[in-house]
């Protein structure tokens, strides 16, 4: 399983360890709008192109 980085709020690196795990969890509490998410003290905004990019990722390792 390759892994997947991607930058937080503060332009900081995040490995996802779980991609299928992380990409359920926004499918689940973020499927719309704008929203935040903290995720071992780094925190996103979730909009559209974030649920892009982390569906991409996820599909890309599936």
């Amino acid at each position: 399983m390759a892994i997947s980085r991607i930058k937080d709020n503060n332009g900081y690196d995040y490995v996802i360890t779980n991609i299928e795990t992380f990409y359920q969890h926004i499918q689940d509490y973020h499927s719309s709008g704008t929203s935040i998410h903290e995720e071992n003290g780094h925190y996103f905004t979730v909009d559209d192109a974030f649920r892009s990019k982390i569906k991409t990722l996820y599909q890309n390792q599936s």
